[in-house]
């Protein structure tokens, strides 16, 4: 009964309300720097851009948003996916409701009609935010944001967002959230650009270079707060399970 309630209209918009407050209290209280000082400066002339993040450490990626960027998130259509729309409405970003997934997953989690949605808000000028990896692959960049690129024509740039002061979760992703009165920092990489005619290998490589810039921002970013990223190691710990013996 409770967890029925937690899903309808009302509740969602209340905990979703709730969420954004909370990140206005933690965005005001945390002392940011930008890395590099001049992001936005360096980022206008290439809107609208794709921001990629880390699956797990989205929940303070609104922070790297100015108010004169719009934009645009992709948020699942399941779970906690509800609240989390609401609350990006209320910091004044849009969502498209769909997931990533791989393979028969894509129709089910609307991850087709998702994609055409999130190439026409580019074409209308939207930057889009989303996580680069695919549940349950961690730290893995799956090909669905490589393809955004390609058939949009927009340059990608890794984003993190993170706080000295956190709560550092033990889920599949290893989400974090930010605390109040801490340190934060916001790094992000050089664009990485896909072009539409790009073919496998070019797209491979593109992939690659996305996890490598998302790993660079998170390892900068972590450094900068005196901190450790909980993530870090999760896609080797990943590939070492997978191909362990059974």
């Amino acid at each position: 009964m409770g967890f029925s309630i937690l899903k309808t209209r009302v509740a969602q918009e209340t905990l979703g309300r709730l969420l954004a407050g909370y990140l206005r209290l933690v965005q005001r209280t945390n002392r940011i720097v930008f890395e590099p000082a001049n992001i936005y400066d360096r980022v206008r002339p290439e809107l609208p851009v794709i921001f990629a993040m880390w699956h797990g450490q989205h929940i303070m990626i609104p922070f790297a948003r100015p108010d004169w960027m719009p934009a645009c998130s992709l948020v699942s259509r399941h779970g906690d996916g509800g609240f989390n729309a609401v609350a990006l409405r209320e910091l004044g970003i849009g969502a498209i409701r769909g997931s990533g997934a791989l393979g028969k997953k894509i129709r089910e989690k609307g991850g087709a009609s998702a994609f055409l949605a999130m190439v026409r808000r580019l074409a209308a000028g939207d930057t889009m935010v989303l996580t680069a990896d695919v549940p349950k692959r961690a730290r893995i960049v799956g090909p669905g944001i490589i393809s955004l690129a390609r058939a949009s024509g927009r340059p990608i740039r890794a984003v993190a967002v993170v706080t000295s002061r956190r709560i550092d979760f033990n889920s599949w992703d290893r989400a974090s959230i930010g605390l109040p009165f801490g340190r934060c920092a916001i790094v992000v990489g050089e664009p990485i650009l896909v072009a539409r005619d790009a073919d496998e290998a070019t797209q491979e490589a593109a992939r690659l270079a996305l996890q490598a810039s998302l790993d660079d921002v998170h390892a900068r970013g972590y450094a900068i707060v005196g901190s450790r990223d909980p993530g870090a190691g999760l896609r080797e710990r990943q590939e070492a399970a997978a191909g362990a013996p059974a």
